[in-house]
């Protein structure tokens, strides 16, 4: 059997969600389970993070898992529904539902739902993907406040730069405008809110990617949070060649040795969720020693430098990220995001993965 395999810590989750709680205060915490819980399957970290007070997902599938499997907390759908059928759904298993255009509430109002459906009014503070615009949010509450098909309300919108230096001021401003005006229980801080501003820790919080163990912000990584990686991708060395000064190694021949080297070919490659753009250098550790990729990222395999690590050999035990190797330095060095790689291990579908302390 190939010997790659994604390792998911659930006391690692668990302790996130704690820490995550500590900051958070008297914040409700909705745990963000959407992608199949980031990579780590939805149904497994649900079970480890069953004392969240929520869970947000994207479609009306995950919600119904969630019920099905006796998950009672409040479940919201972070893109609302797009037909009558989920609208039915949603008012069956009391899922509450985004909404954030007008067609969403012609389709309530089509369905006459049976039992009345708690909403997350979203507001449009800037980031202009999704919500109503400010200066509709008056009006909306009048009607939808009136609507018999309409139980709880609360109001939300997302942050585009809270990881950023521009930080929430002009759009928490904007927010609290409108929220200020009313008694509606609030709900904006994603993991970067949450870290960085408490003043965006109102009724619910929702974190996501600093339950997994990944940094929200670009040059700090998941320590620095006192927060633990939960996955770990981990492969052995399947072949070992000894390369001379001037050799070249793999496609594109993008690497040129500079001394004699002993080079480790790993079973894992961008087929697998591997970042192809990974550059030279991107930091790999092997047997517990620290060492870095070396060449270009092919489809089943990557190169990884030995020489320094003579122990080093076929069977050795290879950490592409996880406890030593910190996901965020990957991405980094592939020019992407922690969030993209950990996603992609579950959708590539050849990653076995485990769980562990589960």
């Amino acid at each position: 059997m190939r010997p790659l395999k994604a390792t998911i810590n659930h006391h690692g989750l668990l302790s996130n969600l704690n820490h995550t709680k500590k900051i958070a205060n008297k914040s409700k915490v909705m745990s963000v389970l959407k992608a199949n819980a980031y990579g780590h399957n939805l149904l497994d970290v649900a079970k480890t993070l069953k004392s969240s007070d929520g869970f947000a997902i994207l479609s009306i599938d995950e919600a119904i898992q969630l019920r099905e499997n006796n998950f009672d907390q409040t479940v919201l759908l972070l893109e609302g529904f797009f037909d009558k059928d989920e609208v039915r759904i949603a008012s069956e298993l009391s899922i509450n539902v985004t909404v954030h255009n007008q067609r969403q509430i012609e389709l309530i109002n089509q369905v006459k739902p049976i039992s009345p459906i708690n909403i997350h009014l979203k507001i449009n503070t800037g980031m202009n993907r999704l919500g109503f615009m400010p200066e509709e949010i008056n009006y909306l509450l009048e009607t939808l406040n009136s609507n018999p098909y309409i139980e709880d309300i609360v109001l939300m919108t997302h942050f585009s730069t809270a990881d950023e230096k521009e930080g929430i001021e002009k759009q928490l401003g904007i927010f609290n405008l409108i929220s200020d005006n009313y008694n509606y229980p609030a709900s904006v801080a994603n993991s970067a809110a949450i870290i960085r501003y408490p003043e965006s820790r109102l009724d619910w919080v929702r974190p996501g990617i600093m339950l997994y163990g990944l940094s929200p912000f670009e040059n700090k990584i998941a320590k620095d949070f006192d927060l633990i990686p939960v996955m770990s991708l981990i492969s052995e060395i399947i072949a070992v060649q000894n390369i001379k000064t001037g050799d070249l190694v793999g496609y594109g021949s993008n690497f040129k040795a500079n001394k004699n080297m002993r080079i480790g070919i790993v079973a894992c490659g961008y087929a697998d969720g591997y970042p192809r753009h990974a550059k030279n250098g991107t930091p790999v550790a092997i047997d517990g020693h620290l060492s870095s990729l070396v060449g270009r990222v092919s489809m089943d395999m990557l190169y990884v430098d030995l020489t320094q690590i003579p122990s080093a050999n076929i069977g050795s035990k290879v950490e592409l990220w996880g406890e030593q190797v910190f996901v965020d330095s990957v991405a980094k060095l592939a020019g992407t995001v922690g969030y993209e790689l950990i996603c992609a291990i579950s959708a590539s579908h050849r990653v076995p993965i485990r769980n562990i302390n589960a």
